[in-house]
């Protein structure tokens, strides 16, 4: 069956008070490299049906929701009925909300209902094989090594509801991540060095293979002299990547409700509100938006959950997105929150999207013109094992990984060991004295789950690194 007519056919199916369906087509592929060679490649492709089930009562309504795979017509049955009994055994929902009308529902950007369903498969690396094989042959030459992964998925969404609404988004997604290796154990004991570039794409067609070896070539030749140096505060340039992942964090933190209630470092405002929405927290004018639309980062133009949650929920499927800024200018701006959250809060509906953009106001300078202006500090590439320890702070801890560098006179002079940092990215924002331009990027930690990201290289003053770390 088509997903357009599992669809239908689970809406006919359904007795429940109201229904719910997502269907979700992914294709796959995939490269893996080790040791300067190509070790395996492979394409799939897979199906989920979720049924989501609402039972009404005189205390409420409840909800029951269940996934599974494949997806073929004898199967479909079962799969609603087992929604339904449990939606009928759960509890009332305290988030629920009224399904949307097709009306309320109307989004322009949403991909045509009808069209055939996209795929991929391994022709999407054509032009990204070739430069791998000439970068193993330049790493072998220079006596490194190359370890990496690339995928590319499509991902399409179909959403029904009883209500009429028919919505559908197709997403193109890839990431590519390249380590360079020296030394038998990779460790600074023997002399070895790693080092770690990646790019996220749509298609491929904009990653340069050369670009990014020269990226890693040139962090392991910085790494010929290595420097030792204590725990401290250091002056730190931090590149797009790394700080992808802490505004991540950041975002992830980010809800009005949790911040009403007085769990975040966002509750509580300077003028006595349950928020801080409007309060500064940021010395620079940096803005922190997400927009479905935004050039090379589109993503999902509506809301599509599988289930009930206090972040995103299933009874705001189909909510139309629009460009949010969560920080504008400096200033909080808007939290993420449901329609539920919103009729709590009193504040307007803001919901989750799936990309995020930091701009920092005219921010121009890239990350080779900010080395070129430090006079001693830090360049912190990847983070990696990022935890968050106090969430009334949001303080996060975790390591460095791949090379963290000494930067004197405005050039790199060495390699220094790694780290345990303790620092809170909304601390981070108050801090930093400046910001370069603003850059699709990929982050090391986070990169795999959320990987539609631009961010501007930030330089951070005192940049806590707690201890030494003996991680390599």
């Amino acid at each position: 069956m088509t997903p357009q007519a599992v669809v239908e056919r689970v809406l006919e199916l359904a007795r429940a008070d109201g229904c719910m369906v997502l269907v979700e087509e992914s294709a796959r592929a995939n490269l893996r490299w080790a040791g300067n060679s190509l070790t395996t490649n492979g394409a799939t492709r897979s199906r989920t049906v979720t049924v989501i089930a609402l039972s009404a009562s005189g205390r409420g309504v409840s909800i029951g929701a269940r996934t599974r795979t494949g997806g073929a017509d004898d199967d479909l049955e079962d799969l609603v009925r087992a929604a339904e009994e449990a939606a009928g055994q759960a509890l009332p929902a305290e988030d629920s909300a009224p399904l949307l009308e097709p009306g309320e529902a109307r989004v322009p950007e949403a991909a045509d209902w009808d069209a055939p369903v996209p795929t991929t498969d391994i022709l999407v690396f054509s032009g990204l094989a070739p430069g791998l094989g000439r970068a193993f042959e330049r790493g072998s030459a220079g006596g490194r090594r190359l370890y990496g992964y690339a995928e590319h998925t499509v991902d399409s969404v179909f959403f029904g509801s009883s209500t009429g609404v028919r919505l559908r988004h197709d997403q193109p997604s890839g990431t590519v991540e390249l380590n360079a290796k020296t030394g038998s154990s990779f460790s600074s004991a023997d002399g070895g060095h790693s080092a770690w570039a990646g790019r996220a794409t749509r298609d491929f067609t904009d990653v340069d293979t050369a670009e990014l070896e020269d990226e890693v070539a040139r962090r392991v030749r910085w790494a010929r002299r290595r420097v030792d140096l204590p725990a401290g505060r250091y002056e730190t340039l931090m590149p797009s990547s790394a700080v992808a992942d802490m505004m991540y964090f950041l975002y992830s933190a980010a809800t009005a409700r949790d911040a009403a209630e007085g769990r975040t470092v966002f509750s509580g405002g300077e003028g006595g509100g349950a928020t801080r929405i409007g309060d500064r927290l940021a010395g620079m004018p940096l803005t922190l938006l997400s927009d479905p639309a935004y050039p090379g980062l589109e993503c999902a133009p509506f809301i599509a959950a599988p289930a009930a949650g206090r972040r995103v929920t299933a009874f705001d499927n189909g909510v139309p997105l629009t460009r949010t800024e969560w920080i504008s200018g400096g200033k909080l701006a808007a939290l993420p929150q449901t329609r539920r959250s919103a009729q709590l809060t009193g504040l307007p509906l803001t919901p989750h999207i799936d990309n995020l953009v930091l701009e920092a106001g005219g921010g121009t300078a890239g990350l080779e013109e900010m080395v070129a202006q430090t006079e001693r500090g830090l360049l912190l590439t990847c983070l990696w094992y990022v935890r968050q320890v106090d969430p009334q702070t949001l303080l996060l801890t975790g390591l460095t990984r791949d090379g963290v560098y000494l930067v004197e006179d405005g050039e790199v002079t060495g390699a220094v060991n790694n780290f345990r940092f303790n620092e809170s990215p909304v601390s981070l924002l108050d801090r930093a004295t400046q910001a370069g331009a603003t850059v699709p990027t990929l982050g090391r930690e986070v990169g795999d789950s959320f990987p539609r990201t631009a961010m501007p290289p930030l330089r951070i003053p005192d940049f806590n690194m707690s201890t030494v770390s003996q991680a390599s």
